[in-house]
């Protein structure tokens, strides 16, 4: 099976393709940092609603080569690469986390191909016009965005050993987050697939630091694209307590992309997101065709 993708410029991307083999596209963009290995609903719920689930590892993380500089916006070129690469035609995209961005960006500039879009507990841009981006962000994503965005240098000097401490014990990124975490998300990342996920996930996304880096200075940059001018279905879901990516980044977006569905889940936090990406596939499937 298919397992790396070469792009017009030679870059190399890493690529998995799980479920039915004929079954309906549906792209999952991985959060930050993240990988191909990250959360996804399990092999046989994808068999049977009929999904042929395509990952891969953005550009420096994992076994995708780096792409220095990258906006938001070019994660496009990756997905309509491996999109061509599959002989996929028509796909739904969703995205999670740091990948919600990068879902709305296929949604925006592939309307041609993408059927439909999901984004669960993304972040809006960092322009977002009357939007306080770091009202309610917990102290510590405060901090390190700051960083991204005021001394890029200092901020990569602080991710490439801290990288490298999580690669050998990725136990540690979830100990960092877990003074942020509400009672649900403890719960849910605590449980003992959910643990082993997410320390593969950590492990085999920071073989490199700059996927993360790289994400980080897209997240806080200009995305290269206007939410307001996604014309297809968009779904949105969101937990209101998410410090992560608060819920006023939702709320900004649900208001300005027009055919979007706005969902926000009350007592939710930001891994509850994991629990609702069956739900989110079948809203996915609803409007988008075979082939």
């Amino acid at each position: 099976m298919l397992d790396q993708v070469r792009v017009a410029s030679g870059r190399r991307l890493r690529v998995e393709v799980s479920g039915d083999p004929r079954g309906r596209a549906v792209f999952l963009l991985h959060g930050t940092p993240g990988s191909l290995v990250g959360p996804r609903p399990q092999p046989v719920l994808l068999r049977q609603r009929g999904v042929r689930l395509i990952s891969f590892d953005r550009p420096g993380y994992g076994g995708s080569d780096r792409r220095p500089g990258r906006r938001v916006a070019d994660a496009v070129d990756d997905v309509a690469a491996v999109a061509d690469a599959l002989d996929v035609g028509r796909f739904a995209v969703a995205g999670r986390s740091g990948g919600g961005p990068h879902a709305l960006a296929c949604a925006a500039l592939l309307p041609d191909r993408v059927t439909r879009a999901a984004a669960l507990v993304g972040l809006a841009p960092r322009d977002a016009e009357g939007l306080d981006w770091f009202a309610g962000m917990a102290p510590f994503n405060v901090q390190e965005f700051r960083t991204a965005i005021a001394d890029p240098e200092r901020y990569a000097a602080r991710i490439i050993p801290r990288s490298a401490v999580i690669r050998r014990d990725p136990a540690r990124m979830l100990e960092d987050l877990r003074s942020d975490l509400t009672e649900e998300d403890r719960q849910i990342v605590s449980d003992s697939g959910t643990w082993s996920m997410l320390l593969r996930n950590y492990r085999e996304a920071l073989r490199s630091p700059y996927g993360w880096i790289d994400d980080a200075f897209a997240l806080t940059s200009p995305w290269g694209f206007d939410p307001a001018h996604i014309g297809l279905p968009v779904l949105l879901w969101h937990g209101a307590k998410d410090r992560f990516s608060p819920a006023s980044h939702f709320s900004w977006l649900a208001a300005r992309i027009p055919r979007a569905k706005a969902v926000l889940e009350p007592k939710a936090a930001h891994f509850a997101s994991l629990r609702a990406l069956p739900g989110v596939l079948d809203w996915l499937l609803a409007g988008t065709p075979r082939g």
